[in-house]
């Protein structure tokens, strides 16, 4: 599974996170397009509709399990996605910025 460490991504890169709606509600990337893995098959034409087309995509959760799901179900799609490496807990660990559904500052959950 192509993996990418926190501090290697970019302000500008593709973020999906697929963390369940109280996750998300708590704290997450700014900008980040939520698809929780329970609904992502369901809703993937919504996710193809703002995903990159010539660009990576990278899959967050909160530790790497669900994330590494749907990346390899990416992956196996032809879509250049890949994991982030300890999902948001090393996101809000590295200082990376985390908003609420308010965007007031948030919590990893």
């Amino acid at each position: 599974m192509p993996t990418v460490g926190v501090a290697d991504l970019k302000d500008d890169d593709f973020l999906l996170d697929v963390r369940e709606d109280d996750e998300w509600r708590a704290g997450h990337a700014e900008g980040a397009l939520h698809i929780p893995l329970s609904e992502f098959v369901a809703r993937y034409g919504e996710f193809t509709e703002a995903a990159p087309q010539d660009g990576r995509v990278h899959v967050i959760c909160r530790s790497g399990g669900r994330s590494a799901q749907v990346a390899m179900y990416l992956v196996q799609q032809g879509i250049d996605a890949v994991n982030v490496d300890g999902g948001m807990q090393v996101w809000a660990a590295e200082g990376r910025p985390v908003v609420d559904a308010k965007g007031e500052p948030g919590v990893v959950l």
